[in-house]
């Protein structure tokens, strides 16, 4: 089979090696506009071969967009209007906007609206890494929406990269997406930009950060270009979702200002809980 991914970053790179190591793809062609990508691409060998967006659809079986979610809403009608029988594939963290976008076009129905639970927070073609899919879960959303055959090629083809499957409809996923990842990034910037504000007085502060806080600021090295788009495709659930986190916020401060300790530490035990998810 010949693949093209169109965005050769941390998702997109990463799949072209997931797929070159588990001989799924034959042939793994790549586009992007940004000039370095290209460059950089092709020096790691991410890719067979780097082509224009027009040609690669034309030599592909199966089109891979690895865009931000903004670019999604352009591009993939574009994509759908110069496809023939080939299957088109999106690995973006919104969905409901993304197939809103192609909902009545003729082609809809050989697209396969996708998302890849896996990243870090690198970006670009030198954040690509083996393995990253590994273990992970793959959500098809809409699958109704897509022909048959499409969704059980886009099924083998996770599951080739050591994905495990799950469905979902758009709405769903946003709305949990929202829970489990948006508000994680949020929060990280917050926290980030809090310490570097106390930072101005106490340069010392990242001298003595420990693991904690270095796990919990992690996301905040993601890039600005990928995540605005998605808080902007997701607004909606994300604000509940930050109206629930500053809720809690706001608890936590009024126990601390009453001196209510013991309540506190029954709503940390609470918060415990959260091991029983995650194991």
């Amino acid at each position: 089979m010949t693949i093209a991914i169109v965005g050769i970053g941390l998702i997109g790179g990463s799949m072209a090696l997931a797929l070159k190591e588990s001989g799924y793809a034959q042939t793994i062609i790549g586009v992007d506009k940004q000039v370095e990508h290209v460059v950089k691409a092709l020096e790691l060998k991410l890719v067979d071969k780097m082509a224009l967006l027009d040609d690669a659809i034309n030599q592909s079986d199966l089109i891979i967009l690895a865009v931000p979610v903004d670019g999604l809403l352009s591009l993939l009608p574009y994509v759908l209007d110069r496809i023939d029988k080939q299957i088109v594939i999106d690995v973006g963290s919104t969905k409901r906007p993304i197939v809103e976008a192609v909902k009545n076009h003729p082609n809809r129905r050989r697209f396969v609206a996708t998302h890849p639970m896996a990243g870090t927070e690198y970006s670009g073609p030198e954040a690509a890494v083996q393995g990253l899919f590994t273990g992970k879960y793959n959500v098809i959303c809409d699958a109704a929406d897509s022909d048959s055959d499409a969704v059980a090629t886009v099924k083998e083809l996770y599951e080739a990269i050591g994905m495990k499957i799950t469905e979902l409809d758009s709405v769903s996923h946003d709305v949990h997406t929202a829970y489990i990842s948006h508000i994680s990034h949020i929060c990280s910037f917050a926290l980030a930009l809090t310490t570097l504000e106390k930072e101005k007085e106490a340069n010392r502060i990242f001298e003595l950060a420990s693991s904690g806080f270095a796990s919990t600021v992690r996301l905040a090295k993601s890039s600005p270009e990928t995540w605005i788009p998605i808080f902007r495709q997701n607004r909606e659930n994300i604000l509940d979702v930050l109206d629930e986190y500053i809720n809690n916020l706001l608890k936590f401060k009024g126990l601390m200002l009453s001196d209510s300790y013991e309540k506190f530490q029954s709503y940390l035990k609470e918060a415990n809980d959260i091991q029983r998810i995650l194991e």
